[in-house]
């Protein structure tokens, strides 16, 4: 959120923005299709079957699974900055593309590390450590805060030669990224070196795992990358569909609703699937059920008040956070717009990171493939549609809508191979969530309400937030023992241990 913030007061939200998202966006889809994604999801499975079964066997596919993917990324890397230097040199002209094109360069071999990082968090993972791998993003945030404020507040360097600084920070984050997880790896009795063992029974299990996979987070990238191509084709001097800056609303928009979904929704998600990998690979489905149902409602419980808390204070979260420097008010009202669309889609989003996984326990990668593959269909049509009454909000409801078909498709699946008590408990853990929910909602509104006197402008939205934000959170934490709901106690005796 902090270097969001960075962005925002010295890249705004025009074209200089616009190009940062372009040019990032392909080392990011690496992260997301190599490694948090197909390898390090294919091999969680896979890997706790081996340790179970045979640890020496499985420290032979952590390593060769690494060696692979490490020469695999190098090999793309090396054909894709011929190809993006190729057509920056011969075929693009225009000024904010180019630079786009540049930064895409200098970020390529950034994909290489992010993914070798994502694949050692797999394995420490397995090996239930958690504090290390969730360290590794900080890192790069860090260097992308300290790069930006260095170049802009201490160098005033203008910020069409800052985001080149910024790029190079990226790269260098990187390899601080690798170097954090040997310490933990080691201490897991994990140590990585190169191997080859391509021909193992244990890796053939997870390519047949991945290739799928890899399809079903193909269509979803390709989910993510038609809406900026929409935006970027959409966009007019009248701002019918979409106004200029189209990409940047989206990328802000994004922010605030993966911060939930980032903090609570993939934390619970990451921290569950070595568990339904153990089950499975136990054969104990009943567990698997159990885990999957408990998972559920937990996910259930922490969605619904953060998609309430999000239409509560829209408008003035998105302006105390970004509203200053290159950031105007305009942008303000069109990122608040996109944003409470996004958020109508959070539970959704909460649970497609839970079913996956189930399925990827079961080293059943096809099915979530699959329902991507229809999900992304749909996605298009709802953003042709959608753009032209609703602007960038429709490209977000169109995201939003696409989360809850595919979530129906996986749960109506596990259902019928798991039985109906994957669902257990739903019902009444919604209903009293709702009821939770709608209590504080109203606490939240109430209070807005009566500082709805404070004059207009930044510092009386960060003092709403101030007040609004935790006294909302502590009446649903009350309400929701007062109903005793079982997700909170989990929560509670999990932080107390």
């Amino acid at each position: 959120m902090l270097r969001d913030i960075a962005f925002a007061h010295f890249f705004g939200a025009g074209w200089l923005m616009t190009a940062w998202t372009m040019g990032f966006k392909v080392p990011n889809l690496a992260r997301r299709l190599f490694g948090e994604g197909a390898a390090s999801a294919s091999l969680i499975p896979v890997y706790s079957e081996e340790l179970h079964n045979n640890p020496e066997q499985a420290q032979q596919l952590a390593n060769t699974v690494v060696s692979v993917v490490f020469v695999l990324l190098a090999s793309i890397v090396l054909i894709g900055e011929v190809l993006v230097l190729s057509y920056y040199g011969f075929f693009e002209t225009r000024t904010g593309p180019r630079l786009g094109l540049l930064l895409c360069a200098i970020m390529l071999p950034y994909m290489i590390m992010i993914c070798t990082v994502a694949i050692l968090a797999g394995i420490l993972n397995v090996h239930r450590h958690f504090a290390t791998p969730a360290a590794a993003p900080i890192v790069l945030n860090l260097f992308i805060i300290g790069s930006i404020l260095l170049t802009g507040r201490f160098l005033r360097i203008e910020p069409e030669r800052q985001v080149f600084f910024v790029a190079v920070a990226v790269l260098i984050s990187g390899l601080a990224q690798i170097a954090i997880q040997i310490p933990s790896l080691r201490a897991s009795g994990v140590s990585i070196r190169p191997a080859w063992a391509v021909r193992s029974q244990g890796f053939r299990k997870v390519i047949l795992l991945m290739g799928p996979m890899i399809l079903g987070l193909v269509v979803t990238q390709i989910n993510t990358l038609a809406d900026d191509i929409i935006a970027l084709c959409f966009m007019t001097e009248h701002g019918y569909p979409l106004s200029y800056g189209a990409p940047s609303y989206l990328y802000y928009a994004q922010r605030l609703y993966q911060l939930p979904l980032g903090v609570l929704g993939i934390s619970l998600a990451t921290a569950i699937f070595p568990v339904m990998s153990a089950d499975a690979a136990r054969k104990d489905f009943d567990a698997l059920t159990r885990t999957i149902a408990r998972g559920t409602r937990a996910a259930i419980f922490v969605a619904i008040p953060a998609t309430a808390g999000i239409f509560l204070v829209t408008r003035p979260l998105v302006s105390a956070l970004f509203e200053h420097g290159s950031f105007e008010s305009a942008d303000t009202s069109v990122v608040a717009w996109t944003l409470s669309f996004y958020a109508l889609g959070l539970t959704g989003y909460f649970l497609q990171q839970l079913t996956t996984r189930a399925f990827y326990s079961l080293q059943d990668s096809k099915t979530p493939a699959l329902s991507a593959v229809g999900a992304v269909l749909v996605n298009v049509v709802l953003n042709l549609t959608l753009i032209w009454f609703l602007g960038t909000g429709g490209l977000a409801a169109a995201t939003a809508i696409c989360s809850y078909l595919q979530v129906t498709v996986l749960v109506t699946v596990l259902r019928r191979r798991l039985g109906h008590s994957v669902l257990d408990g739903l019902w009444a853990a919604l209903m009293k969530t709702l009821a939770a929910t709608a209590v504080m909602w109203l606490a939240g509104a109430a209070i807005l309400l009566l500082m709805k006197g404070l004059a207009p402008g930044r510092v009386s939205d960060v003092l709403r937030l101030a007040v609004v934000v935790p006294t909302a959170a502590a009446v649903y934490a009350l309400t929701a023992k007062l109903l005793r709901i079982e997700m909170l106690s989990l929560l509670t005796s999990g932080m107390s241990r």
